[in-house]
């Protein structure tokens, strides 16, 4: 039993990915690409990525959309997880980002899984809306510029179904949230949408620290 939840050492973290997570060659070859990109640090772990599979199974998610998709390893783990049958739809802007995922993508066979749309979230996911499609998405990960997410949680919060899931990235920003001489906008916001969160009686939520912090949050 742990009373608080254990820092991981170099090391811990290796043992981590060797024993604790499944990873098949098609996402460790993208991990391993982005690894060497001078915006790696925008890549989710792989921690991370093995546990939004293991809650793709469990929720039993069949459609699902993501705002931020980088180099396409969060979409990857989504689209495999949910099988054949599931689709992701994946809201970016970079063209040059999303060109490493769409070649990975379509060597592991799953790109005719992944909806890619390149314009800006806000616009992409009004249009959802305005398409008739509120209520039918069962996932959404929030991964992208910070000052935006409290627009992406609303959105989320329409288009998703009764009991479906957003997990929302960065939500401890390498700690600088409690730093109160952040007052930057990226910070701010975060703090904003945290505290929102905690007091939103839409969902039911859990801040885990995982990554650079995850928040679940789950549509009553």
């Amino acid at each position: 039993m742990s009373r608080e939840t254990l820092g991981l050492s170099e090391g811990l973290a290796a043992y981590v990915h060797k024993v604790g997570m499944r990873e098949d060659d098609a996402l460790r070859l993208l991990r391993e690409e982005t690894a060497a990109h001078p915006m790696a640090r925008m890549q989710i772990s792989p921690e991370q990525g093995q546990f939004m599979s293991v809650l793709m199974e469990l929720i039993g998610a069949r459609k699902t959309f993501e705002v931020g998709t980088f180099t396409g390893y969060s979409a990857m783990c989504v689209a495999k997880a949910m099988g054949p049958a599931g689709r992701v739809v994946a809201l970016d802007v970079s063209e040059e980002f999303t060109s490493i995922a769409r070649r990975h993508w379509a060597k592991a066979g799953i790109a005719d899984r992944i909806d890619l749309r390149l314009a800006p979230a806000a616009d992409s996911l009004k249009a959802m809306i305005a398409a008739g499609e509120n209520g039918s998405y069962d996932f959404a990960f929030i991964d992208a510029d910070k000052t935006g997410y409290d627009t992406y949680y609303e959105y989320a919060l329409k288009l998703l179904r009764g009991g479906g899931l957003i997990a929302i990235d960065n939500v401890l920003w390498s700690g600088r949230v409690i730093d109160l001489k952040d007052t930057t906008e990226d910070t701010k916001a975060l703090r904003a949408l945290n505290q929102k969160i905690v007091g939103d009686e839409r969902v039911t939520m859990s801040m885990l620290p995982i990554g650079d912090g995850l928040t679940l949050a789950r549509k009553r």
